[in-house]
């Protein structure tokens, strides 16, 4: 395949697994991505996105200053960096339901100029279903593909993929496990929203057992200085311990609380989460004692400061109202659209290097 070049280049390493299959080097002025006066310095090459801890402060400024770049070039589509991604080929594989993160990741490939092979609902119609290993999967599909973006029902199944694939893997979400490419979009978003990310109050509430966001999102938050998190929850899905105790390691302060007012009222950011339903099993009985004991309504607004966000992850049920939708305060659709910015930034940066 020849080398594609456009004027004034200036050269950006690839990551080492693409290196290994022999992928073109592209070329893409800087004047193509509207990058800053002074180009973004880092040794740490981005191979798989798998899970929060795997990120620094440096990389997530890294990161978010590309996602900046992609706004704009999502706004102008006549931009040359609206191609830069032209013949790569992006699989996704999600064997969970997904809107919002998969057509996210399909239109950050569209925009920059690739292309998308996409399977949805992977558990019941592909080859897994017939039993086949999802290292077996990831083998054929890697042949098909340039980056697979993995949805999967079982936490630590990105970690497997990583391991077999030589091309890179984002993780989209592993069970109960991480969502990585989430947690991004949310520290990116609060960074839009206040200005900041150090001296953080941040109130979680909802399913803080099974929610993979608010994990991940623990983790990300904790790399920055005076963050106080408050968990609010119904007992049976309270956080876990090990975020717990991590946050303890990382010198972060937290505190559990059962009054939504109370914290809300001292917060910069409510990240409102749903009962996910789909993580009871049988037991709907708990599901049902869990659902709707914390919502977040125009009591919670008038209580909030009037700098503070609401966020959620979405989809939302009933555990944000629908009349908090008009409030300036409500972030969660500006959020979502945050994620096509910063998944964008992950293609790029995966596929062409810094």
């Amino acid at each position: 395949m020849a080398l594609r070049s456009f004027a004034s280049p200036a050269s950006f390493v690839k990551p080492y697994k693409q290196i290994q299959l022999n992928k073109p080097f592209f070329f893409v002025p800087f004047s193509a991505l509207k990058c800053h006066a002074h180009p973004i310095k880092t040794s740490f090459q981005l191979e798989d996105v798998i899970e929060s801890q795997q990120f620094n402060r440096d990389l997530l400024n890294g990161i978010f200053e590309v996602a900046q770049d992609m706004e704009e070039i999502e706004r102008n589509a006549s931009s040359p960096g609206s191609n830069m991604l032209k013949g790569y080929l992006m699989a996704t594989l999600f064997y969970e339901p997904s809107t919002r993160t998969r057509l996210s990741f399909e239109s950050a490939m569209k925009r920059l100029g690739g292309e998308v092979l996409t399977t949805e609902n992977a558990r019941e119609f592909s080859s897994a279903a017939k039993g086949e290993t999802l290292e077996d999967t990831i083998r054929t599909v890697e042949g098909y593909s340039d980056i697979i973006v993995l949805r999967h029902f079982e936490g630590g199944a990105a970690k497997r993929a990583a391991a077999t694939a030589k091309i890179p893997i984002i993780n989209a979400g592993d069970g109960p496990g991480q969502h990585p490419t989430q947690a991004l979009l949310d520290v990116y978003t609060i960074k839009r929203e206040l200005g900041r990310l150090d001296g953080i109050k941040l109130g979680l509430v909802g399913d803080l057992a099974n929610g993979r966001t608010v994990r991940s999102l623990a983790y990300l938050i904790a790399m920055y200085q005076d963050i106080k998190i408050y968990f609010v929850s119904p007992d049976v899905v309270k956080m876990k311990d090990d975020i717990k105790d991590y946050l303890t390691r990382s010198g972060v302060e937290w505190e559990e609380s059962a009054d939504l007012l109370e914290v809300a009222s001292m917060c910069d950011i409510v990240y409102q989460t749903r009962i996910q339903k789909e993580r009871f099993g049988e037991r709907i009985d708990l599901y049902e004692a869990a659902r709707g004991k914390y919502i977040v309504d125009t009591k919670v607004l008038n209580v909030m400061q009037k700098h503070a966000v609401v966020m959620h992850p979405l989809p939302r049920l009933d555990e944000i109202t629908v009349e908090v939708d008009n409030d300036p305060r409500a972030a969660y659709f500006r959020q979502a659209k945050n994620g096509l910015y910063v998944r964008m930034a992950l293609l790029k940066l995966l596929l062409l290097g810094w």
